[in-house]
């Protein structure tokens, strides 16, 4: 088999990104730029963030999830915390968070520490939830081996039938994140693959340093 994607183009030409003209901090630019791509990607999933960790078997892993809330000081997402990711972050903290926005030809890359929220927060959340989402987190051991999809089915059932008619608490092993960034970049698609790359990094002093960097 041999699939030559070479001729695969496409010309970059939708905005720039002039360092000149950046915010001071980061937040402000992504929330601007988060807004932008919600505004023009209807029905898709504006918040899909990729999330790299370094798993305990040394190798990197990226998977996809939602962020939930982002603050000045930094972007949170929920998961099992004795999921695949989360014993990766328990044993490194160190992380790196993408969007990749199409319609927009931007991407924003993360790269922070990540470390659990406060347990009223995570409980906040989770009350929100619709109660089939409560009930998943509570069936599902989540990257653990299973012998069938019945298994999985059958804990859901139990959960169900134990938490019939009440409100379903949020279980000690399910929470929040916040990644907490040390450098933010920004990437603007342009003509002839000379892409507009603005980095910002945290200084000792929390204050961010601005560069651009060669495409």
């Amino acid at each position: 088999m041999n699939n030559d994607l070479s001729n695969y183009r496409k010309v970059y030409q939708k905005g720039e990104l002039q360092k000149a003209k950046v915010p001071e901090a980061p937040i402000e630019l992504f929330q601007q730029w988060f807004h932008e791509a919600e505004s023009a990607e209807s029905g898709s999933e504006t918040n899909a963030m990729n999330v790299s960790s370094i798993g305990l078997d040394g190798f990197p892993k990226n998977r996809i999830v939602l962020l939930k809330r982002f603050t000045w000081e930094g972007f949170i997402f929920y998961t099992n915390y004795n999921s695949e990711k989360g014993k990766a972050i328990a044993n490194n903290p160190n992380v790196c968070a993408s969007f990749f926005w199409e319609h927009q030809e931007r991407q924003v890359i993360i790269k922070g520490k990540a470390e659990k929220i406060a347990k009223n927060l995570s409980d906040g959340y989770f009350e929100s939830r619709p109660d089939g989402s409560k009930l998943g987190a509570w069936a599902s051991n989540q990257s653990e081996v299973v012998a069938s999809k019945e298994v999985l089915d059958h804990q859901l059932e139990k959960f169900t039938e134990k938490f019939k008619g009440q409100e379903i608490p949020r279980p000690e092993h399910w929470g929040g994140y916040i990644i907490k960034p040390v450098s933010v970049e920004f990437w603007q698609g342009r003509p002839n693959r000379m892409h507009d790359r603005i980095r910002y990094t945290l200084l000792e002093n929390f204050e961010w340093k601005i560069e651009r960097l060669a495409p």
